[in-house]
This record gives structure tokens, C-alpha cells and sequence, in this order.
């Protein structure tokens, strides 16, 4: 889906992006100073400092769906950890987060990033971002083995993963609150060939619209995300150690600078 959101986010709850969700203010409103998170069930993640060396950290959802007494632990845990609020630190060995833990490397300080190249608006780029460059906010992990791969990312024998900022996609043609507007708009645009649209209100609420409200399907053939060229930038010359051979990191430099007319025809050279 699309995204927008203001600089920097609150920890308490995370919303989806472009691939997922499109986040816009609403009509006649300010933009949301602060990004909040939606979590319904995807694998979301988002930058926080951990421990006091100031090490910037990927943390991911703790998702779950306890008995009651299971239920009841968890909330005793969450209250002796008030600052967690759910979410857990992506430990490099931790086979629950091995996809979240695949777009991060802690020794180089970097992750693997999907958004808008700079220059081309209507080109997307895969790159390494430094952690420092995505703290306090939210990101979502897509892939090969995310919510069903609706963007046809990797193959199980070559998985492949990545983060979307959120509020790193915006909408152009916004349709209005108005049910057959928002059904058009997800049937007949190229931009609705997403999974629903999130407005922000200046009072801090969110207005939340998913393709199924309106009766309509998720996953779909040919998303928004796909109708988009990408091209690769992981020039990785600067750093002074190698990366594991069996790294992203590491296939994604040996295709630095190649361009490809989708997503899901990107082709690592394993």
C-alpha cells in the first residue's frame, strides 16, 4: 500500500505502507506530526535505541494470540517492561525473526530499504540505509515469506526480504469519503491497486479503509508496487570488512546498479 505520515513516529502502534497501505491527511486537515502504529497481524518493524551504548536496533511486533492465562503473563511481562509496549529487539539468532533479522546488519549499522529514488519519482530503489537514518521510525518487512509475497518477491529456494518506511509512498489522486468513490477508486485506478488507505486527522485520529471493506480482494494479481521499475543501489565499496557470502547484502552488491522493470523480476545472482 501507499503511506504518508509526518517526521518521525510513536512507538505505540504501526501502520502499513505503500505496499500495503496509503496514508493521507484528510481533506481540509493537518498532516499527522507523528506516525502511529497499526498492527493487525503483519510482520511490522520499527527502529529503536537499544541498551545504553545507543546502538540503533531493530525491534518487530510481538504479535500473538494467547489463551487467557498466557494472555495474563503477557500483560504482567508488558507492565514490568513499560517501554516495550509489545514490541521485542531482532536478534541476529533468533529463528522467529530470521526475515526481519535478513534486512539488517548490526555490524555495519545498515538495512535494506525499499522507497522512491530521489531523483525519479516514478523509479523505486533498493538500497542500504543507515540505521542512524531510520530511528524512531516505522518500517514495514514485505517478501518472500510475508502475508502470502503479494508482490512476488524471491522464490523459497532464494528468499527475499525487505523494509518500507512508512510514509514513504503518498497518494496523488485521493479519492473521497464517499462509499462508490473509494470502490471506483480501488477498481478503476492504477494508484488503488492497493491494500487500503489509512487519513490522518489533526486530532491524532486515523481513518482506516481496507479493500475488504468494500468487498473487494487482497492479495490481487498486479499491485500498485509492481507497475513500478526499481533499480539497485548497494554500492558497498565504502565498507572496510566483507559481507557474508550468504548475506542480501552481499547478492544485492553483485547486481549494484542494474535496473529492472518490477519488483518480482529482480533476480539475485545466488
Amino acid at each position: 500500500m501507499l503511506s504518508w505520515r509526518g517526521p518521525g513516529a510513536v512507538r505505540k502502534r504501526a501502520f502499513h505502507s505503500y505496499c500495503l497501505w496509503t496514508h493521507h491527511e484528510a481533506p481540509g486537515l493537518g498532516a499527522a506530526e507523528n506516525a502511529v502504529c497499526v498492527c493487525d497481524g503483519g510482520e511490522r518493524g520499527a527502529f529503536h535505541q537499544k541498551g545504553a551504548s545507543g546502538q540503533p536496533y531493530l525491534w518487530a511486533r510481538l504479535d500473538r494470540k494467547p489463551n487467557k492465562l498466557a494472555e495474563k503473563r503477557f500483560k504482567n511481562f508488558l507492565h514490568s517492561k513499560q517501554n516495550s509496549k509489545g514490541w521485542v529487539p531482532v536478534e541476529k539468532n533468533n529463528k522467529q525473526y530470521c526475515w526481519h533479522s535478513s534486512v539488517v546488519n548490526y555490524e555495519f549499522e545498515i538495512a535494506l530499504v525499499l522507497r522512491h529514488h530521489s531523483d525519479d519519482p516514478g523509479l523505486l530503489e533498493i538500497s542500504a540505509v543507515p540505521l542512524s537514518d531510520l530511528l524512531e521510525q516505522t518500517l514495514e518487512l514485505i517478501g518472500t515469506n510475508i502475508n502470502g509475497n503479494p508482490y512476488g518477491l524471491g522464490s523459497k529456494k532464494h528468499p527475499l526480504h525487505l523494509l518500507i518506511p512508512h510514509g514513504a509512498f503518498q497518494i496523488r489522486n485521493l479519492p473521497t469519503l464517499k462509499h462508490n468513490d473509494l470502490l471506483s477508486w480501488f477498481e478503476g485506478c492504477r494508484e488503488g491497486k492497493i491494500e487500503g488507505i489509512v487519513w490522518h486527522c489533526s486530532d491524532g485520529c486515523l481513518i482506516k479503509v481496507h479493500r475488504h471493506h468494500l468487498g473487494l480482494c487482497w492479495p490481487i494479481p498486479d499491485t500498485y508496487m509492481n507497475s513500478k521499475p526499481v533499480i539497485i543501489n548497494m554500492n558497498l565499496n565504502n565498507y572496510v570488512y566483507a559481507f557474508d557470502a550468504k548475506c542480501l547484502f552481499n547478492h544485492f552488491s553483485k547486481i549494484d546498479n542494474q535496473k529492472f522493470g518490477r519488483l518480482k523480476d529482480i533476480i539475485l545472482n545466488v
